[in-house]
């Protein structure tokens, strides 16, 4: 079908109509599924959680069984990415048990999961594409090993840091939608049949916004976060320019990972660092500096769309 579909509208055709049919398909289904998603509890720690509570959550099972279901349709089969399609509804259904759970997950179980997915995803993408990697107008080839171990860490870190963005109504599907675009838009040569793949996930995004824009109705929950950290590490490492991830994810970095290196120098070293910070920053934004929701949103968008574009000045540097 896909073939048929290429000889007659073109390959941006076919990723526009992968687009459209991922967005008709999950605002269709959000809106029958909706009512059996659990309720959110409403966090006590997160700034304004209370607001969440009782609202549908765990929407990313809707939307990410939607991508997987039209990606599959419209991106020619290869072994490499069924796999990654696994571990994509995998990182998703982790965080879905912990959204239904009545008792949150624990950490450190949660973090088991996520190194298991990442360094599978990390052997599966070192046996179908090398070690090669490029920055700027460089290329070299990284020792296996020490390519795992950088692998398994941007998903882990991916994962982690999307995760903990999510927390405010519209803010991290929006920011995801502008990083993976900021892939698809400038290493899109280099990632082949990942463009349509990303064309149908900013498609299933845009659907869910619908419903998640303040005041929202739905939630993504865990399902949603931890499958787009997943899918991000994925582009940053088909785009062939893994390095990119760190502006490309750059607001998603920086407001994820303070509170993370809080919590774990406050654990493991029994430091106290960023004590005057809220983290993550968006509740800092919010609740120190006096910051709307809406506020929040948009300049978070902001400052990805510079993020990205020096991203593309570089990437323009280096050709």
């Amino acid at each position: 079908m896909v073939s048929i579909l290429l000889s007659i509208i073109g390959q941006r055709g076919v990723d526009a109509l992968a687009f459209l049919l991922a967005f008709v398909l999950t605002g269709l289904l959000t809106g029958l599924f909706r009512s059996r998603l659990p309720q959110d509890h409403g966090r006590a720690y997160a700034v304004d959680g209370a607001l969440s509570k009782g609202k549908a959550r765990g929407a990313g099972l809707i939307f990410v069984l939607c991508i997987v279901l039209v990606s599959l349709a419209f991106v020619p089969f290869h072994l490499e990415y069924c796999i990654y399609m696994v571990l994509l509804i995998a990182s998703m259904l982790s965080g879905y048990l912990d959204d239904a759970s009545d008792t949150a997950w624990n950490e450190y179980k949660k973090g088991l999961i996520d190194f298991i997915i990442a360094a599978v995803a990390g052997v599966t993408y070192l046996n179908f594409n090398g070690c090669g990697v490029q920055l700027l107008g460089w290329y070299f080839q990284i020792p296996y090993p020490l390519y795992l171990l950088l692998i398994i860490i941007l998903i882990w870190a991916s994962i982690n840091v999307v995760n903990c963005t999510d927390g405010v109504d519209g803010l991290s599907a929006s920011v995801a939608v502008v990083s993976m675009g900021t892939f698809a838009l400038l290493y899109g040569q280099y990632m082949g049949a990942y463009v349509t793949a990303t064309a149908v996930f900013v498609g299933a995004l845009l659907a869910y916004l619908w419903g998640n824009a303040k005041p929202s109705s739905v939630l993504m929950g865990d399902a949603g976060s931890r499958a787009m950290g997943f899918f991000l590490a994925l582009l940053a490492l088909k785009s062939g320019h893994p390095f990119a991830f760190l502006l490309a994810a750059l607001v998603f970095i920086a407001d994820g990972s303070l509170g993370i290196l809080k919590i774990s120098f406050k654990r493991f070293l029994h430091i106290s660092i960023l004590k005057n910070t809220l983290t993550p920053l968006h509740d800092h934004a919010r609740k120190r500096l006096g910051w709307s929701d809406e506020q929040v949103v948009i300049r978070w968008v902001v400052m990805q769309c510079v993020a990205s574009a020096i991203l593309a000045a570089l990437a323009g540097f280096g050709a």
